[in-house]
């Protein structure tokens, strides 16, 4: 059994730096990048794939809503299917271009933040994403929550998928995240996240808050790199995937 453990890095900007970047890339078997709106800029983008590529490493675009202020966390009301197309197509390029530098290559595409629990939801929002990654290049693999709209979308616009579970974010009963506004939305328990993920990718299943087991195909597991103790989490969680016999490996790869 293998499975692929996914981290959102790349989210400093300028002088500032969020997370460990360097200690998850010896983690993680894939990362998503930040394209610049909610975090990133070209120098960062740059030495993120240049890492990624020496440690073998898949890299793909994290395109989010462009709110540098609000970390792309916060939903951005009115646009249209076109606004959206752009947004994200604009993002995926950039990336594109950026990692030719590095001479690495970006594989799949995973929405940030507030732009994918908007999308999770929003059919137009979901739809939207996936015609700009199939516009730009329809190759690239489209990482959707399990049961989630961007799951459905990606499937209508024929797109490969990765299907993506998260370790350290709580589940409503529906298959969608608990708001992070909400108490319990963010896991920190590095033990508890391990042991969570390991029945996860066991069982292809995930637990909600109230108890409710969802059934899900499950490709890949995010750990978000700004979550405090990430490192700490991912290593947890690698060492306990290798106790159950679980290898960790691109979904790309697979």
């Amino acid at each position: 059994m293998t499975i692929d453990l996914n981290c959102d890095l790349g989210e400093g900007f300028g002088a500032w730096q969020m997370g460990d970047d360097d200690a998850m890339l010896g983690l993680a078997s894939s990362v998503n990048v930040a394209c610049g709106f909610h975090a990133g800029d070209p120098d960062i983008m740059r030495r993120t794939a240049e890492l990624a590529k020496a440690r073998g490493v898949s890299i793909g675009a994290h395109p989010g809503y462009r709110d540098l202020h609000g970390f792309g966390r916060r939903p951005v009301a009115g646009l249209t299917a076109a606004e959206i197309e752009n947004l994200v197509a604009y993002q995926i390029g950039a990336l594109q271009a950026v990692a030719a530098l590095a001479g690495h290559k970006v594989t799949h595409v995973k929405a940030h933040g507030a732009l994918s629990n908007v999308a999770c939801e929003d059919d137009m929002t979901a739809r939207a994403i996936a015609s700009a990654i199939k516009a730009v290049d329809r190759d690239l693999i489209f990482v959707v929550l399990a049961n989630s709209k961007l799951l459905k979308a990606g499937e209508a616009a024929g797109l490969p998928l990765a299907h993506e579970v998260f370790a350290d974010r709580a589940y409503e009963d529906d298959g969608n995240l608990v708001s992070r506004r909400k108490p319990g939305a963010v896991l920190h328990d590095a033990d508890a996240i391990a042991a969570r993920v390991v029945r996860m990718v066991e069982d292809r299943a995930v637990v909600s808050v109230t108890g409710k087991v969802i059934k899900a195909r499950i490709d890949t597991v995010c750990i978000h790199g700004d979550t405090a103790g990430a490192v700490g989490i991912a290593r947890a969680v690698r060492q306990a995937l290798k106790e159950a016999g679980i290898e960790v490996k691109p979904f790309n790869a697979r």
